[in-house]
């Protein structure tokens, strides 16, 4: 049923893009003909006439043969897609055969809209798929998902006006032996003049840095919160996705969110605590009862070792049910633990849409500072 409730879930999205971009067509009511007559409202989009060009970029034997991926050296890049506009990337799939253990961490991901030399999007690619802590597991949400046999799947919207380019870079110290990736798109004739662009941002802390004193306490500012992402621009915030370490035995989760919305002085938005935000409640169980879940726009789909040193997390949240909009600047945060007084290890990935191709993003951490440790607190 959550299979059916996420296809369905995707077909709406779609939809809405296609009714945005102005590529569904919209038979003529004949005059004099009541709405409650015309068919238009009990036929679904893909039933109706359509006017943009579907495409397809994938990693298939260009000799003609099966051997349908592409082998990435140790420091080399792979060009998975290229394509010039106006269009719309819809879907994203890769598979990935590898001998290092830590190859979600050590492949990263950049996308490039309309030629711009730095990347919109910067992130290990397990990061990018919600695989935070650099494992695979398995789950469903309504823009990104990871099969039992490893296939990552993205659904975001990703338009494009004159042109997209999508590689992979191999940091690791061996080959990956076999990257596979299919990227479907579609080409349109032109864009509304409000489609904005995808972003997302990766970032860390490892460990957290904890607060001391009277901070650790209190905190009204946010001033010493994990960052998700900062930017300047006009957009929405579209959500996160979250990977825990704990360096010390007790529940990670008490740090509420704070989003700092055209104002760089306070927050505009604060929540009740991080389980609260991914819209679980009670430390997700606890303990001794901490269940994983994952659902269409929340979730927590690994917790291994709950509230004990080496405890593992990784949680996601969209909020495509009420987009967080900014029109100057947006700064994503959240507390780790009450007040800042915890020191784990955080790795997440913010995702995000703004009116032009945003590439001011803080460098990306050495690969071998990437791979999760426990970090013990002395």
């Amino acid at each position: 049923m959550s299979e059916q409730r996420s296809a369905r879930g995707r077909r709406s999205f779609l939809r809405r893009i296609l009714s945005a971009t102005g590529l569904a067509a919209a038979p003529t009511v004949a005059a004099g003909q009541s709405r409650a007559n015309s068919a238009t409202d009990l036929l679904p989009s893909y039933a109706r006439a359509q006017s943009h060009r579907s495409l397809k970029q994938s990693s298939y034997d260009r000799t003609g043969g099966n051997a349908d991926r592409w082998v990435i050296a140790p420091g080399a890049t792979q060009e998975v897609f290229r394509a010039e506009g106006p269009g719309i990337i819809t879907h994203i799939w890769f598979t990935i055969a590898a001998a290092s253990p830590n190859h979600l961490k050590e492949i990263v991901l950049r996308m490039h809209w309309e030629d711009h030399a730095k990347p919109s999007v910067e992130t290990p690619i397990g990061d990018f798929f919600g695989l935070n802590l650099g494992q695979y597991v398995h789950y469903e949400s309504e823009f990104l998902a990871c099969s039992p046999a490893r296939s990552l799947n993205c659904y975001f919207a990703m338009p494009f006006r004159t042109s997209a380019r999508i590689t992979v870079t191999n940091e690791g110290k061996q080959n990956v032996s076999a990257f596979y990736s299919n990227i479907d798109y579609m080409l349109v004739g032109q864009l509304p003049a409000d489609a904005m662009y995808f972003h997302a941002q990766y970032r860390q802390a490892t460990p957290c840095v904890p607060a001391t004193g009277e901070q650790a306490r209190l905190n009204p500012d946010g001033k010493l919160n994990y960052v998700y992402a900062e930017t300047r621009g006009r957009g929405h915030l579209m959500g996160v996705t979250l990977g825990v370490l704990i360096n010390a035995d007790g529940w990670m989760g008490e740090g509420d969110d704070m989003i700092f919305v055209d104002d760089e002085t306070k927050p505009a938005i604060i929540g009740t605590g991080s389980e609260d935000y991914f819209l679980g409640s009670w430390n997700f169980g606890g303990r001794d009862g901490a269940v994983a879940f994952a659902h269409r726009y929340y979730g927590a789909p690994l917790i291994v070792m709950p509230e004990r040193t080496g405890g593992r997390y990784c949680c996601y949240r969209w909020h495509a049910d009420n987009p967080v909009t900014f029109t100057r600047y947006l700064k994503h945060t959240m507390e780790h633990g009450h007040a800042n007084d915890r020191a784990d290890n955080f790795y997440s990935v913010c995702y995000w849409y703004q009116d032009a191709p945003y590439t001011d993003f803080p460098p990306l951490p050495p690969v071998e500072e990437r791979i999760p440790q426990v970090k013990l607190r002395t």
